[in-house]
């Protein structure tokens, strides 16, 4: 009976030892999000959202001109604080 069990001692140990050699470490690069802490533009005031109805041609024309302008100005905005946030994460 002791041979026995010193024998079911001696394979389990051995599956032990066994298995520990098998294991291996494999790196995996996962994506973790992070915070952006830059503070985003505040969206200006368009001038064509304060037309009043009826407006005449040349008014509307003028409107929309000075907003193409503010709106290039905004998505700049946009951009750099995005660029910010890259830049922070460590994607350049």
């Amino acid at each position: 009976m002791m041979v026995l069990a010193r024998s079911w001692t001696a394979i389990g140990l051995c599956t032990v030892l066994a298995g520990c050699h098998a294991t291996s470490l494999q790196l995996v690069k996962v994506p973790v999000p992070i915070e952006c802490s830059v503070e985003v533009p505040a969206r200006p005031a368009m001038p064509t959202e304060a037309l009043r109805p009826g407006v005449d041609v040349d008014q509307f024309a003028a409107s929309v001109l000075a907003e193409l302008e503010i709106r290039e100005g905004y998505e700049g905005e946009l951009l750099i604080a995005l660029m910010q946030c890259k830049r922070s994460a460590g994607d350049t």
